[in-house]
């Protein structure tokens, strides 16, 4: 659905000839939404809260090293094809929602279209190969999955973490929220 959206609103924007900014103004609207969805979010964690007690640790060190090996990547694949500053800054926090990687990005000279096509990328690729790679790679338990599918590919992963089961959908869901908290303490540390 995510997809065919894109697809029909680049098509009528080109059709119609609508400038961006014009567009912009009313996606201004719709993107002021996206925080308290991504908050409603915290109903599925609430219901798993005894859970999250007895995986604290293993929670906040997985979604530790999801949001760093996330922007470690991004920041060594920008150098190593040589993309300017502002791209990489860009492009950085795409493994987030997109509130927050907007609010990291262009405070820090990224470009904000960018950063909304690179998370929207992120949640569309991570929600399509998510199920493969924990099939590939043999994941049996529901937290690591629901987490893994959440540090990577935020609310749209999220979505497919829900299909797969509750507790991965809560542990994906939580995931969001800690890898955006560690991804904004990272990002003002080195941005």
């Amino acid at each position: 659905p995510l997809i065919v959206a894109i697809v029909l609103t680049s098509g009528v924007l080109l059709i119609f000839r609508i400038p961006y900014e014009s567009y912009n103004e009313g996606g201004e609207i719709i993107n002021m939404f996206l925080a308290p969805a991504t908050a409603c979010l915290a109903v599925a964690i609430y219901t798993k809260i005894e859970m999250l007690k007895q995986y604290w640790l293993p929670i906040v060190v997985g979604c530790t090293a999801g949001s760093a090996a996330s922007m470690l990547s991004v920041y060594g694949l920008c150098r190593l094809f040589g993309l300017s500053g502002s791209l990489t800054v860009s492009l950085i926090p795409k493994s987030v929602t997109t509130p927050i990687a907007v609010s990291i990005a262009e405070p820090a000279g990224g470009m904000v279209p960018i950063t909304v096509v690179a998370v929207i990328g992120t949640g569309i690729l991570g929600s399509i190969i998510a199920p493969v790679l924990i099939r590939i790679f043999r994941v049996t338990d529901p937290v690591a999955a629901g987490l893994a599918i959440g540090a990577s590919s935020h609310a749209v992963g999220t979505s497919k973490a829900i299909e797969l089961g509750e507790v991965e959908g809560a542990m994906s869901g939580l995931a969001i929220g800690i890898c955006g908290i560690i991804t904004v303490l990272i990002s003002m540390a080195v941005l």
